[in-house]
């Protein structure tokens, strides 16, 4: 079975999700489906914790038809691969005659009384444990067994999770292949690629943001491949060279398809260039590649009058802010996997000079921070977020695209307009108006940093003026992910305040 690390499935969309946690529960992949939204975990029982709570909050018919997919021990019924394994372990595959009737005999006593098969956490446990267990719980009542049956899941799931992650040790390793739960991989970076007159790309305009589209005139990556085979290992153990491509192939293979592009967008260029490289080197079983896109923007020239508009011949290279974009896959039975996607809005760097405060917080002994409440605040921003079906980043029409401008925009915005007590405040309601103006993103999440200037001069004569320098070394950062689960669970608050005010 392949095995994963948890970081592994936090980065996959819903559809790579559910396949593969789908049999975790037993022909049940609602569970898994459930589960998606919750991320990231972390760590393997966490999630299970997740998928256990979805079970425990389905509907009783849903509950039922959970226990009903399992197989009658010992019996004939269609299993799951992972039931074939489990009974294969504890002896239930290779039943002697008179073993098979005893067995059935208590299960058909059995599911007459309850209108379920039986189930137990066979591993460990022999078969004269498991019918001995049989026995004793035909006598428990219809309630007690079907908290029992459920039990009984959450143990078979929790066995089933721990054979299929692995744990990581190193931390989270972007460009790593978990397969042989080793790290095995290679490839090349600071491949960088300028294409010129790209595909235009057009967007669906929101609120906060003037951008609708870039003609894609320059179109520049900085792009990072990865990949990695079991067959890849004699080339680390043996020096054997026979397997692999040279990475400097790689680079002439990324250069010289570019040329071939048809879309408009950094992701879709990301899955074109994978699926071209995997069928090209068919022995590779994974890739993943990364891109920075890097900014040029169109210089103003006059137009006549007093009017300027953009040249569409010179650009500049701009220092801001920029989008990084990544993309996972794997060949499966049925074709490529993704197993995973993200863009990522970085080095977004903002000074708001008045009209932020914090307060409140814990004042001890070791407290020197007076509190502030019109003090300015400069952040570093990185804000990444991840489509909820990785279709809607690469299909044609772009109606769900999700620019990096537009993230950046609505970022501006929301600084302008709020008041906020703290950083973690101000990007949870970032956070919220991405995901209400994109439902299309199943996810975003925040790094930022505090790097607000130090006061020298509290007052300059005459304005509204003050003198600050660079903060001291040691800053404060924060962490942060919503999904659309965190904007349903704010709406509803804000509805039963409302309610609250008209009574």
């Amino acid at each position: 079975m392949k095995s994963f690390t948890i970081n592994d499935l936090n980065r996959m969309n819903q559809s790579p999700f559910i396949k593969t946690l789908g049999d975790i529960f037993e022909h049940s992949p609602w569970v898994a489906e459930g589960a998606w939204s919750s991320r990231p975990f972390a760590d393997k029982e966490q999630l299970h914790a997740a998928m256990v709570d979805v079970v425990e909050q389905a509907p009783e018919d849903m509950k039922l038809k959970l226990i009903r997919a399992h197989p009658d021990l010992g019996g004939r019924l269609q299993m799951s691969p992972l039931s074939v394994n489990e009974q294969r372990r504890s002896g239930l595959s290779d039943l002697t005659a008179e073993q098979y009737e005893e067995f059935h005999a208590c299960n058909t006593e059995y599911t007459h009384k309850f209108g379920f098969p039986f189930i137990i956490a066979v591993s460990g446990k022999s078969k004269e444990m498991i019918l001995e267990a049989m026995k004793y719980r035909i006598t428990l009542d219809q309630e007690a067994e079907k908290q029992a049956a459920l039990k009984q899941i959450a143990d078979i799931t929790r066995f089933r999770i721990n054979d299929l992650i692995i744990t990581n040790n190193g931390g989270d390793q972007p460009m790593e292949n978990f397969t042989n739960k080793r790290t095995m991989h290679y490839g090349k970076g600071d491949v960088l690629v300028y294409r010129t007159f790209v595909k235009p790309l057009r967007v669906q305009p929101v609120p906060e943001s003037t951008y609708i589209g870039t003609d894609n005139v320059v179109f520049a990556l900085n792009v990072k491949i990865s990949v990695w085979a079991d067959i890849l290992l004699t080339s680390f153990t043996e020096g054997d060279n026979t397997s692999v491509v040279a990475t400097d192939s790689m680079k002439n293979f990324i250069l010289r398809h570019t040329a071939d592009f048809t879309g408009n967008t950094v992701e879709a260029y990301l899955r074109d260039m994978a699926t071209l490289f995997m069928d090209k080197y068919t022995h590779l079983t994974g890739i993943e590649l990364s891109a920075e896109r890097i900014p040029f923007d169109p210089v103003k020239v006059p137009s006549g009058g007093d009017f300027f508009t953009d040249s569409g011949l010179v650009f500049r290279h701009s220092r801001n802010e920029s989008g990084v974009f990544t993309f996972k896959m794997e060949r499966g039975e049925a074709g490529y996997e993704v197993l995973g996607h993200s863009a990522l809005l970085s080095n977004l760097h903002l000074i708001k000079v008045k009209g932020s405060m914090f307060a409140g917080f814990v004042r001890d002994e070791y407290t020197t921070l007076p509190e502030s409440f019109d003090r300015p605040l400069y952040i570093y921003l990185n804000i990444g977020w991840e489509y909820a079906d990785y279709e809607d980043a690469v299909s044609e029409g772009e109606v769900k695209y999700v620019a990096a401008e537009q993230i950046s925009d609505i970022t501006h915005t929301l600084f302008h307009q709020l008041n906020s007590p703290s950083i973690q405040k101000l990007i949870y309601d970032i956070g919220l108006r991405i995901l209400e103006r994109f439902p299309q993103l199943g996810k975003v999440w925040f790094e930022s940093n505090n790097r607000t200037w130090e006061t020298i001069v509290e007052n300059v004569p005459g304005s509204e003026g003050r003198v600050y320098t660079e903060p001291r070394p040691p800053y404060g950062f924060q962490g942060f992910s919503l999904t659309q689960s965190d904007l349903a669970e704010a709406r509803n608050l804000l509805e039963a305040a409302a309610s609250a005010e008209l009574k």
